[in-house]
């Protein structure tokens, strides 16, 4: 088994480039997809000496002026890009009664954003309200009473021209541009079905009182093919899409969500010493070489340095370990991680953006705004598919009025072109499948995020696991007690339980429910006393009882281990446990062991993960005999161990530079920057908030047998996608000459075209009977 320890970083000076006259992050509106946030970012690059990247999901582009080039400019030629571009308002300054996360900047922000997402609900549930009865009204004959295709007309109006209005304005943003994009793909396909729809009714014979929707397989001689409408297909094809736009703007939003779940993880007040008294007041309000009081259970508001007291520190947020570190006089603290033990005076070294908690926000921020967008199949290929459908559309219009056969069947045949090449089926290519996969994958316990992570779960040959909490269930266990001879288990249980279930420490948490689960209640302690970061002492049922380190024991009371009582404690250690020694009547009776323990499924999913063809990693904060150990439960052979935040990211970014793919699977606060920088990244939702919001992939169980679900599932939904989308096209392609041949008239473009979409519906639905693996 091979274990690396990941070398140290350099330092900031010694590694930072040197910085742009003007680093500058703007919020970038009006992007319906992909290609629009590339657009903005190779306009961007154009201007000299300008480097900027755009994130389609969070909606920003970071942007790196020359000096001698002002925001003002790289505004202008957003804008002239069709698009719009604002810098982010600046957070207000906290005042004392207004305490932390409630400037007006992100609050702003997040207001902006949700009334965003209900106009689009809005639109879509009105829009669905209005398009049912046309859709029943022109399907059902017997319901089509006399002149019921003005009231049809009536309802889907609005529709067409209200529920599509973000289509049609970005499609002539577009045009203005000279692209083209899905949105220009449904405003044409919609203003055709609609637009021949007005022509039969004001125009033709739809009008009339007593029309019945007519059905013929072949033009008629003589026939223009004018007595029948399409509002159904323009109102039904805005519905859909409309409701893919939605559930896409909501995973959008959701994006974001990681940075601010960072921020609100530091304490939102604190104790601050001020000529000599004790003052409560906002964590941010904290600075430099200000002195602040933590007591017992509450989080340390920002870096610092201890200058009175002892304590455990929980720091399982940050590094991973499970094992609170145990900290004096002139240790250094972080910020947000909490205290376990007693009361701490700290002096402030770091605040502010200077802390860790706000550089691994800026971690997460940077793999997030560094990872490339994914550009959808049907965006690449509307590009051309567009263009050409227009040209052939107006090319049958030209051949037929040259052969002489009469406007009316020269317009038929180009609306035929039009309506058979409308993008139903292609607009819901993705959403249905994403649906469907995606409910599947909730009844399962797997949140997927949306279709770019399908494609990353397809090309991932690597999968990063990270320790604690993962791997393991993240709770510090009793795994052994050892007694001396002539000294039984259950007595080293009965004594060391009751005396360490006076402790808040979670090491003496562990031990005492291990022994309350095995002896049930637990005897009082008397005379219960604790010595920070050693151990604790106190009586129990008449007997003097002490438990803590070994060395303890030996120095601060004599009380030697015997050869067997030290190889187990030495064991215990070897293999990253924790061993903690017990004595009473002034001598050592037995050692007790505590440890992480591995999930019972760890090691059968990691052999499950192997099947489907990933190399498993294991890394982890935790020391390397810890990490060795539980690596060969599981049976991994590559380790990296001993790594902070910045050491998970640069090892992610290490095997992708060798050319894997990589996921990474983590439930932390260390993992987080790693989960974003990661081409997936999968987090378990026992984990925290952070960790959850930075992935791609959600795992609700918290166990790795879904990490196996969840790459077989995102792989089958993606093939469902690619499927679907190879019809729409495909189908498409293949009748197109029928309505340039005038071999079918614009209702049987509009069935066909249907039949395109119910298949695309039908396929997709198959993923309903998706069976989560048995490992």
């Amino acid at each position: 088994m091979s274990t690396r320890r990941t070398p140290s970083e350099p330092t900031a000076a010694a590694s930072a480039p040197v910085q742009p006259a003007q680093a500058v992050e703007l919020l970038i509106g009006g992007m319906t997809c992909a290609s629009c946030a590339a657009r903005v970012e190779k306009k961007l690059n154009r201007m000299p000496g300008v480097s900027a990247t755009v994130n389609y999901a969070t909606e920003k582009a970071r942007v790196e002026l020359p000096a001698g080039t002002d925001v003002a400019d790289a505004i202008a030629v957003v804008e002239a890009t069709g698009y719009t571009a604002t810098p982010p308002a600046p957070p207000a300054p906290a005042r004392p009664e207004q305490g932390p996360d409630r400037g007006e900047g992100d609050g702003g922000g997040d207001a902006r954003e949700d009334e965003a997402l209900l106009t689009l609900r809005r639109r879509l549930l009105i829009s669905a309200a209005l398009s049912l009865p046309v859709l029943v009204l022109s399907m059902v004959p017997v319901w089509q009473f006399p002149n019921w295709q003005w009231l049809a007309l009536t309802l889907a109006a609005p529709v067409v021209v209200w529920g599509a209005w973000p289509f049609h304005r970005a499609a002539w943003t577009n045009a203005r541009h000279r692209a083209a994009t899905m949105d220009t793909l449904i405003s044409i396909g919609v203003l055709a079905a609609f637009g021949w729809s007005l022509y039969a009714l004001f125009l033709g014979h739809a009008g009339m009182p007593g029309m019945r929707m007519e059905f013929h397989l072949l033009p008629e001689p003589g026939s223009s093919g004018a007595g029948e409408i399409y509002l159904e297909v323009a109102a039904v094809v805005t519905v859909f899409v409309l409701a893919g736009r939605y559930a896409e703007a909501r995973a959008r939003k959701r994006s974001g969500a990681a940075l601010r779940a960072l921020l609100e993880m530091g304490a939102k007040d604190v104790t601050v010493l001020r000529d000599g008294t004790e003052q409560r007041v906002p964590a941010q309000s904290l600075a430099v070489d200000d002195l602040f009081v933590v007591r017992p259970g509450e989080k340390i508001a920002t870096d610092g340095e201890v200058v009175e007291g002892a304590s455990a520190v929980d720091a399982s947020m940050l590094t991973g370990e499970p094992v609170p570190v145990e900290v004096g006089v002139g240790d250094a603290v972080t910020g947000a991680t909490v205290n376990a033990g007693g009361r701490l005076v700290v002096r402030a070294t770091r605040v502010g953006a200077d802390t860790q908690l706000a550089q691994i926000a800026r971690l997460v921020e940077d793999a997030q705004s560094g990872k490339a967008p994914v550009q959808r199949l049907a965006d690449r290929v509307s590009g051309v598919f567009v263009p050409v459908v227009l040209l052939l559309a107006a090319a049958t219009l030209a051949g037929w009025l040259l052969a002489g056969a009469g406007p009316e069947v020269a317009f038929s045949a180009a609306v035929s072109v039009l309506i058979i090449a409308c993008p139903c089926a292609l607009g819901l290519a993705t959403p249905t499948a994403l649906l469907v996969g995606t409910g599947r994958g909730a009844q399962l316990g797997i949140l997927i995020s949306g279709p770019e992570v399908l494609e990353s779960t397809r090309r991932i040959d690597t999968v990063v696991l990270d320790k604690t909490g993962t791997v393991t269930t993240g709770r510090m266990s009793l795994v052994e007690v050892v007694p001396a001879a002539g000294t039984s288990t259950a007595e080293v249980l009965r004594l060391a339980g009751a005396l360490e279930d006076a402790s808040e420490h979670p090491v003496a948490r562990a031990v005492a429910a291990g022994a309350r689960a095995e002896l049930g209640a637990l005897a009082p302690v008397g005379s219960f006393a604790s010595t920070g970061g050693l151990g604790v002492a106190g009586v129990v049922d008449g007997h003097a009882v002490v438990a803590g380190r070994p060395s303890w024991l030996v120095e601060q009371w004599s009380q030697h281990l015997d050869a067997d009582l030290r190889a187990a404690a030495e064991r215990a250690q070897a293999a990253g446990r924790t061993a903690i020694a017990v004595g009473w009547d002034g001598a050592a009776r037995g050692v007790l062991v505590v440890a992480d323990t591995v999930k019972p499924t760890s090691a059968a999913a990691v052999e499950a993960l192997r099947g489907l063809g990933l190399r498993p990693v294991l890394l982890t904060g935790d020391n390397a005999a810890a990490a060795r150990a539980v690596a060969e439960q599981v049976g991994i052979t590559e380790v990296v161990a001993d790594v902070l935040p910045e050491g998970k990211v640069a090892e992610v970014r290490r095997l992708q530079q060798e050319g894997r793919v990589v996921a990474m699977v983590g439930d932390g606060v260390n993992d987080a920057a790693a989960l974003a920088l990661a081409d997936l990244g999968i987090a378990m939702g026992t984990g925290t908030d952070v960790a959850i919001q930075a992935s791609d992939i959600t795992l609700v169980r918290g166990d790795l047998t879904s990490v196996v679900d969840a790459v077989r599932l995102s792989r089958r939904t993606l093939g469902t996608i690619k499927g679907n989308l190879f019809w729409a096209f495909a189908y498409n392609l293949a009748v197109l000459p029928l309505a340039v041949a005038a071999l079918m008239n614009p209702l049987l473009a509009g069935a066909a075209m249907a039949f395109s979409s119910v298949f695309v519906v039908t396929n997709s639905l198959r993923l309903r009977g998706f069976t989560p693996a048995r490992v």
